[in-house]
């Protein structure tokens, strides 16, 4: 009973697409770090501009920076749904892609659906990584403002001789009528290094840019697999057709003996 066990769990380990298990760890590792962190460090750029640049929420529906705010959070919530479902889907092509080529033999058949179905899969995978690449650049953004904040902050020794601003309007995150800037003599300034939202915020940033990173990895593994899956089940149905047609031919040949051999039969009785 305890070897009968042994193997049974030995067959179930050996039908797992590690390869793909771990594309899927990583890319909700990614996926979750992204998201998570990013919504935080939008919540955090929010405090800070209220807070030290004086930015103030526009009464009118008008596409200001809290506004796009607002909707990247909306695309982030709708990232950590879209990509945790898509993990799910590529884990179940992995088990099913894994199964047909072991069980090539057994009942389970190659079907044309299940190879279109996988280079469906490769197409997709490949648009999301270009996807991935722009959010990854688009993510590094932030990180290259806050990071010019935050080496200011942590060298403020140096710059107390010479008056550095920080102008809203270089970065287009105010229109070019309104002056918002922040000036390192200013108490404003001073306030915000000392406070935690900045140093907070600045490393949210990376680490949601770490997280984008590692989620374009996870589409580069799992282009790697399901190309070598497309590559195997190919092969496999090539083979698959030289069974059959082995079958068919020595079914044949085994007619073809058993009716001489009843035709010899009957002639020499």
């Amino acid at each position: 009973a305890t070897r009968r066990c042994s193997e049974c769990c030995l067959k179930c380990l050996s039908g797992i697409p590690y390869a793909s298990l771990i594309a899927t760890i990583l890319l909700y590792a990614g996926v979750a770090l992204f998201c998570g962190c990013g919504h935080e460090a939008l919540s955090g750029t929010v405090t800070i501009l209220q807070t030290y640049f004086d930015v103030v929420r526009s009464p009118v529906d008008a596409l200001d920076v809290f506004t796009m705010i607002d909707i990247f959070k909306y695309v982030i919530y709708g990232v950590a749904a879209a990509f945790f479902v898509y993990g799910i889907l590529l884990m179940v092509e992995g088990f099913f892609t894994t199964g047909a080529i072991r069980d090539l033999y057994g009942d389970f058949k190659i079907t044309t659906c299940g190879r279109c179905v996988s280079a469906w899969f490769i197409m997709l995978t490949y648009i999301f990584m270009l996807a991935w690449l722009g959010v990854t650049a688009f993510s590094s953004l932030p990180v290259f403002m806050y990071f010019n904040i935050w080496n200011t902050c942590q060298n403020t020794t140096l710059v107390e001789s010479s008056n550095l601003c920080f102008d809203l309007r270089q970065f287009g995150i105010v229109s070019i009528g309104e002056e918002k800037k922040l000036c390192t003599a200013s108490e404003n300034f001073i306030k915000m290094c000392e406070s935690n939202e900045l140093d907070l915020t600045f490393h949210l940033f990376v680490c949601a840019l770490a997280g984008a990173g590692a989620a374009v990895i996870a589409m580069v593994h799992y282009l790697m697999v399901l190309s070598a899956n497309w590559a195997y089940v190919k092969d496999a149905c090539r083979m698959q057709k030289y069974e059959d047609i082995k079958s068919k031919e020595e079914q044949e040949l085994h007619d073809i003996h058993s009716t001489r051999s009843k035709e010899r039969l009957n002639a020499y009785t």
